[in-house]
């Protein structure tokens, strides 16, 4: 019988809507053999999910999606089965976190000069998790009754050049890919498709990148073949995700991508291979 897993999964503890808990119960529900945790700029949800996915029977992957930046391009990078407790790691994610809260400030002022009466306290309260972004601030102006959709919030408010859009700190991606190896974890390109900038992708992989995400939710056929042609090119892995954000995004995309488990497998290998080569040497 196939195992599949799901490898882009969102929580509460970023901009997701269900619990760990929730989450396992739908991976449950779905048929998956292994799912990833890989909310952003945190590992705060790991400990519950794998619990819930040993009592589940699901094999879990930690990991966290970081932002980065390449050649001015936004890209986020996936890091897969790092050692939570890695004391430069954890430094980084408290940096990343302390910048995100301090981005909401930032939003909502903008938001209070265009006579918006909405407070940094209630984006915080919804979110309730150490990595806050705009999701939660486009939820604060719903139900606030400033606007009828996250949809109009994003579109109105807090996209790129809108009034309330504020730009989010970006480590390189050379940098994040460090990170990751050195803290014994596996560096993936997230969703390519969705950044239209393969020409960032080879220099990537001179840095040290590990793999490519060429199954996504929001991938055409076309661009998966596309990725995984470009993987093959450059021997790298395959990974894949729904990018599930539970019910933010319409239905639960979670179980909509169905990542074959032999690449699970490759995975895990290179995290090995990492965690067996001396501190510093796990990256190029």
């Amino acid at each position: 019988m196939n195992a599949f897993a799901d490898l882009h999964l969102h929580t509460q503890f970023s901009d997701g809507t269900f619990s760990p808990e929730e989450l396992v119960n739908r991976a449950r529900s779905v048929g998956l053999t292994a799912i990833a945790l890989t909310d952003h700029d945190t590992m705060e949800g790991c400990v519950r999910t794998a619990i819930a996915c040993r009592e589940a029977a699901i094999e879990f992957i930690p990991g966290s999606e970081l932002t980065a930046e390449q050649d001015g391009e936004e890209i986020h990078i996936l890091g897969y089965l790092m050692d939570a407790e890695n004391p430069k790691l954890q430094a980084e994610l408290v940096k990343f976190q302390t910048i995100r809260q301090n981005r909401i400030h930032e939003i909502v002022q903008k938001l209070n000069a265009k006579k918006i009466p909405i407070t940094a306290e209630a984006v915080l309260a919804i979110a309730n998790c150490q990595a806050p972004g705009r999701p939660h601030v486009a939820r604060a102006l719903v139900k606030a009754g400033h606007c009828a959709t996250m949809d109009e919030a994003f579109e109105r408010f807090l996209k790129k050049h809108r009034p309330a859009w504020v730009p989010k700190f970006k480590m390189s991606a050379e940098q994040a890919i460090n990170l990751i190896h050195q803290a014994g974890g596996v560096a993936i390109m997230a969703h390519p498709g969705l950044n239209r900038s393969d020409d960032v992708i080879p220099s990537m992989l001179e840095a040290g990148l590990d793999g490519i995400e060429c199954f996504h939710s929001k991938h055409s056929a076309g661009m998966t073949e596309h990725y995984l042609q470009m993987a093959k090119e450059g021997n790298v892995l395959v990974t894949g995700g729904s990018d599930c954000h539970g019910l933010s995004k319409g239905r639960p995309l979670i179980g909509t991508v169905r990542l074959d488990y032999t690449h699970v497998e490759r995975l895990k290998e290179r995290a090995e291979q990492y965690k067996a080569a001396p501190l510093g040497s796990g990256s190029s």
